[in-house]
């Protein structure tokens, strides 16, 4: 008995630790981001069949090239791979908080109240718009370890996770901007360009 309550420690550490990696940023970070104009960010993406090693492995190539950007949450099409895996960590200034991984997540509820609410992306960089979206979501996903999971989310880890969850369906957060001129404005202040959006009615 004591033997297996120690093999259960091992493995909850194991587990704990398996996507831990340090958030100070990288000379060379292991992935590329690809930005606005890509058609790469437009494919939709695939549910991941098994989550294993190489999965985990990818979460923490994902995290490290996010920090290195200084970004709160990256999607695996901005990167070129179309898998549904997202990495999210809203609190990058504190080492020991640990990152949100999501793999082939899923809205199953939204609120009827939404928000307004400034957004930017890695893939769009220097551009920040309003972007209106459901305040509250309940989600359900497998984490790192394949397990499932359900989670209700509010304030930005909501958006956060809505503005993730549109990269995996080939989506940016300016296609849903209403304020055109505005729009249109940081684009091209940031070598953008308006073609490239996909406006959703």
């Amino acid at each position: 008995m004591a033997r297996s309550f120690a093999q259960l420690a091992r493995n909850a550490e194991k587990e704990k630790a398996a996507i831990a990696v340090s958030k100070e940023p990288l000379e060379k970070p292991p992935l590329e981001i690809h930005q606005l104009g890509n058609l790469v960010l437009r494919d939709p993406s695939k549910r991941v069949s098994k989550v294993d090693e190489s999965i985990r492995e990818l979460a923490r190539d994902m995290l490290r090239s996010m920090y290195s950007a200084k970004g709160i949450g990256l999607a695996a099409p901005q990167i070129g791979i179309h898998k549904q895996i997202l990495v999210i960590d809203i609190d990058i200034e504190t080492p020991t908080t640990p990152p949100l991984i999501l793999i082939n997540p899923e809205i199953i509820a939204s609120s009827a109240s939404l928000e307004t609410y400034e957004e930017g992306c890695l893939s769009i960089p220097g551009v920040y718009l309003d972007v209106v979206r459901p305040s509250t979501i309940k989600l359900s996903y497998r984490d790192e370890m394949g397990r499932p999971k359900k989670m209700n989310a509010n304030g930005l880890i909501s958006r956060c996770i809505q503005h993730e969850m549109d990269h995996l369906n080939g989506v940016l957060f300016v296609d849903r901007v209403t304020a055109k001129e505005d729009l249109k404005r940081e684009l091209k202040e940031h070598g953008f360009r308006k073609e490239d959006v996909n406006s959703i009615k």
